[in-house]
């Protein structure tokens, strides 16, 4: 068992955006008794400890946040790299230096599209234009900055044209992430899914900007795992490399790890060190024990590790099954049918999205 390399820490759910494709837990209302500052101070601390180097510090909207710069304070003090992962809406000015005297050293800004109408309408409330402003501001005040856009099916065939907006606005990283299909996501698929088509043209202009951009700018390109014919790892392997804390303090090998049946551990009822090293939730996938066949015998079971668990566990019902997604999978004609559907005419198809209601009430604890 390695020390963790990277925290995901889940600040807050709440979000003055309503993306449809939002991989937040459906029931976010469960998660509203959040973390007070000392709370965090104390997790971050004990995360140094523990090895780990990254801290994403994330949401929901992390701005929403009123403890934010002494969060970003408290993480440095212990010696970690932070990454604010943020819509930006909130990042003014005077907040932008307090984060920067803090020592926030990394700024990732979302954004739906290339232009102000399809970005408006993806995040569901008005956006772009402050996003932009923001991504400008990041620049200004001497920090890297990713531009990150979740693809689907209705902002895909934009792709050029917004990694054309990253260069623009001097982006230092573009991070091109097709939709992982959990919380708002997964009621949201059977629309998301891109079809085949326009894959094959995205994965054109991605090559071909990469060869362009290769000394200006980082051009990162995920694609969905539903066109795959392996799986990815999760995570570099369950409870291997990556946690995540959530706002309410619970411990997960992965951000989507709470819809599996496991029992849950707590930043407070346990330190992290005995969280990460014992507890059920972090024991259950790690290594290759676990492993059913066809994983057992595959030569792959040490390069991705059997895939999502969380996928399998959606697709199937059980999280210890071969990720579908594995064309070895004894389930794989689940996601055979999900992509013969995406590639079905648009006029046949008819799939609605569902739209995901904005922010979360919260019972208020001193300092968030």
């Amino acid at each position: 068992m390695d020390s963790p390399f990277g925290l995901l820490a889940e600040l807050t759910y709440r979000c003055p955006l309503a993306c449809s494709y939002c991989s937040n837990p459906l029931n976010i209302a469960e998660y509203s008794d959040e973390l007070g500052t000392d709370e965090w101070l104390r997790v971050l601390a004990e995360a140094s400890e523990l090895g780990v180097l990254q801290c994403h510090l994330s949401g929901g909207e992390p701005l929403l946040r009123r403890d934010l710069v002494d969060i970003v304070a408290g993480a440095h003090d212990v010696g970690l790299y932070t990454n604010l992962v943020t819509s930006a809406l909130g990042l003014s000015r005077s907040k932008g230096e307090q984060l920067r005297a803090a020592g926030l050293d990394h700024v990732q800004i979302s954004i739906q599209a290339d232009e102000p109408a399809a970005s408006d309408a993806i995040a569901g409330t008005p956006s772009f234009h402050r996003k932009i402003e923001a991504m400008r501001l990041v620049k200004e005040l001497g920090w890297p900055l990713t531009v990150n856009v979740v693809l689907h099916r209705y902002n895909i065939e934009r792709i050029a044209a917004v990694i054309g907006l990253a260069e623009e606005v001097g982006a230092d990283r573009v991070e091109l992430a097709n939709t992982q299909y959990y919380g708002w996501a997964w009621r949201n698929r059977d629309a998301l899914l891109p079809s085949r088509s326009q894959l094959e043209a995205a994965e054109t202009v991605v090559r071909a900007a990469r060869e362009r951009l290769r000394d200006r700018m980082e051009v990162v390109y995920v694609i969905p795992d539903y066109y795959s014919r392996y799986p990815k790892p999760c995570m570099g392997g369950w409870a291997s490399r990556q946690l995540t804390v959530t706002p309410n303090g619970d411990v997960l090998p992965c951000p989507a790890a709470q819809s599996l049946p496991l029992p849950r551990a707590s930043v407070r009822e346990d330190p992290l060190e005995r969280i990460w090293t014992g507890s059920p939730v972090m024991t259950a996938f790690r290594g290759t024990g676990w492993m059913p066949d066809p994983c057992r015998s595959c030569p792959r079971r040490e390069v991705d590790f059997g895939g999502c668990r969380c996928q399998a566990f959606q697709l199937t019902g059980d999280a210890a099954r071969t990720d579908p997604v594995c064309h070895l999978s004894p389930d794989h004609d689940l996601v055979v049918r999900a992509v013969e559907a995406a590639n079905l005419p648009a006029r046949a198809r008819g799939v609605p999205l569902i739209p995901r209601p904005h922010g979360v009430a919260r019972r208020a604890r001193p300092g968030s």
